[in-house]
C-alpha cells in the first residue's frame, strides 16, 4: 500500500487559511504598550502592512483578478479626495504621513481583508478573535477599576484602559465595544446552540468593562449598534436578547455595585451640552467649531492633511483649554495637546473639504447600503450567514456612529481598518471569488 508523503513545511503553510494573517493583527493588539504610551507605530500596524503585502503576493501567485469593479470603485473612492488633500498639506512630509495613514485604514487593509477572507467560517474566526481580544482587554480593564490601578478619572485611578495605557484612554473602550458587537452578532446567528450561548455570555460579560471605561462615545455607539442588530435579526430575538441585557444591567448596577456616583454622573453628562458642561465637553465643541471654521475658509479642498493642529488656534475660541491631562495605569502625569476635533466627519471636512468628505463618506455609505441589502437577502434565504451579516453591518454602524465623537488615532485604529475590511467582504464579496460572502 502506498503511503502519502509528508507535506513539506512550505506546503503546510500554504494550506493554512489566509485569514490567519488578519487574525495575527488582531492578536497583536493584546500586547501591552510601554509606560510612555507606546510612541510610534504599534506592532499591529507593522503586521497590517505585511498583511497587505501578503495579499498582493497571493494575487500574483494565484493569478487572480484582485477586485471586482464595484469593489475597486467603492474602496478606491476615497483616494481622490486624499490625493488632493495631500497635495495641499503644509509640508510634503505631513501630506505623505497623512496619506499613508488614511490609505492604510480605509483602502489598503480593508482590501487585503476582503481578499484574504474566503468564506463565512473565516469571517466567524476573525469575529471570535475580536471577541477574545475584547475579553482580554476587558479583564485587564476591570482589574484596573477594582484595584484602582487604571487611568486617572476625576482624580482617582479607576478608569479602565486595558493594556493601551493612559495615553490612549479610548483604546480599550473601542476594542471592547467592537468585541461586544461581534459577540452579539454571533449570538443572533444560526450556528450551533453552544456557540451562540458562549457568544451571548461574552457579550454580557463585556458590558462591565465597557461601563468602567467611562467612554460616553463608546456607550452611545454600542447602544445604537446593538439596537440595530436586534431589529435586523427579527422582533422575537430582539425581545429575548433585550430582556437578557436588561437583566444583566440590573445585576451589574444593583448586585455588583457598578452604578457608582461617578458612573451615574458620567451617564448624566451625555445630555449636558449647554447646561454646565464639563471641560472635556467644552473643549470638544470648541474644536468642532474650529474645524467648521477651517472648512468655511477652504470649503472645497480643506486646509490639507495633518493641517488641523496648525490652524486650530487661529479658529478656536478662548474657551479651549491648553490640553488634556493623563495619569495613572503605569505612566506618570502628562499633558497632551488637543490635535484633532474628536469628530471624524469634521476632521475630514476641515482637512479635505467637501471633496474629501463626499468621497470618504460616500465609500462608507455604499458599504452600508450594499451590506444591508445582502443581509436582507440572507434573511429571506433562511438565515444562512445571518450572523456574518449582523457582525459586518454592526461593525460598520458602530464605526459610523462613533465617528461623531472620535476620529482615527492610536493603536486601536488598525482594528478599525480590519472592521472596514470585514464590512467590505460582506458587502462586496463576489460569489465567484475567494472572498465570497454568500457561501
Amino acid at each position: 500500500m502506498a503511503h502519502a508523503l509528508p507535506l513539506r513545511p512550505a506546503a503546510r503553510l500554504r494550506r493554512l487559511p489566509p485569514v490567519l494573517a488578519v487574525v495575527a493583527v488582531v492578536a497583536l493588539l493584546a500586547l501591552p504598550l510601554g509606560p510612555d504610551g507606546g510612541g510610534g507605530a504599534h506592532p499591529a500596524d507593522a503586521v497590517s502592512a505585511l498583511v497587505v503585502l501578503y495579499g498582493v503576493l497571493r494575487l500574483v501567485r494565484d493569478r487572480r483578478r484582485p477586485l471586482t469593479r464595484r469593489a475597486a470603485a467603492v474602496l478606491g473612492l476615497p483616494v481622490l479626495g486624499l490625493a488632493v488633500a495631500a497635495a495641499g498639506a503644509a509640508s510634503p512630509g505631513a501630506g505623505l504621513e497623512g496619506l499613508g495613514r488614511y490609505l492604510q485604514v480605509f483602502v489598503l487593509v480593508p482590501a487585503a481583508v476582503l481578499l484574504l477572507l474566503r468564506d463565512r467560517d473565516d469571517a466567524r474566526l476573525l469575529a471570535w478573535a475580536t471577541v477574545m481580544l475584547a475579553v482580554w482587554q476587558g479583564a485587564v480593564g476591570v482589574h484596573q477599576y477594582v484595584t484602582a490601578t487604571g487611568a486617572s478619572y476625576q482624580g482617582e485611578p479607576i478608569r479602565a484602559v486595558g493594556t493601551f495605557g493612559a495615553q490612549d484612554v479610548m483604546g480599550m473602550a473601542t476594542v471592547v465595544s467592537l468585541g461586544l458587537v461581534c459577540a452579539l452578532g454571533l449570538a443572533l446567528g444560526r450556528t450551533p446552540v453552544r456557540h451562540r450561548l458562549l457568544a451571548a455570555g461574552c457579550a454580557l460579560a463585556l458590558l462591565l468593562p465597557l461601563a468602567v471605561s467611562f467612554s460616553r462615545g463608546a456607550w452611545i455607539a454600542t447602544a445604537v449598534t446593538c439596537a440595530a442588530q436586534l431589529l435586523l435579526a427579527g422582533p422575537r430575538r430582539a425581545l429575548a436578547v433585550g430582556a437578557a441585557v436588561l437583566a444583566a444591567g440590573v445585576v451589574l448596577v444593583g448586585g455588583l455595585g457598578v452604578g457608582t456616583a461617578m458612573l451615574q454622573e458620567r451617564v448624566g453628562s451625555i445630555t449636558q451640552v449647554t447646561d454646565a458642561p464639563d471641560q472635556s465637553v467644552t473643549d470638544r465643541y470648541t474644536m468642532w467649531a474650529a474645524a467648521a471654521g477651517m472648512w468655511r475658509e477652504r470649503p472645497l479642498t480643506g486646509v490639507g492633511l495633518k493641517g488641523f493642529p496648525e490652524y486650530r488656534d487661529s479658529h478656536a475660541s478662548l474657551a479651549l483649554s491648553s490640553g488634556s491631562e493623563t495619569d495613572g495605569a503605569g505612566a506618570g502625569y502628562q499633558r497632551q495637546p488637543l490635535l484633532s476635533p474628536h469628530n471624524m466627519y469634521l476632521l475630514v471636512l476641515a482637512e479635505q473639504g467637501l471633496l474629501g468628505l463626499v468621497a470618504l463618506a460616500g465609500s462608507w455609505l455604499a458599504l452600508l447600503v450594499l451590506g444591508l441589502r445582502r443581509l436582507r437577502a440572507a434573511r429571506r434565504a433562511g438565515g444562512g450567514g445571518l450572523d456574518c451579516g449582523l457582525i459586518a453591518c454592526g461593525l460598520l454602524v458602530w464605526q459610523l456612529t462613533d465617528f461623531a465623537y472620535a476620529d482615527i488615532g492610536g493603536p486601536s485604529t488598525v482594528l478599525t481598518a480590519v472592521c472596514f475590511g470585514l464590512a467590505a467582504w460582506w458587502a462586496l464579496g463576489s460569489t465567484t471569488s475567494g472572498g465570497a460572502a454568500a457561501r
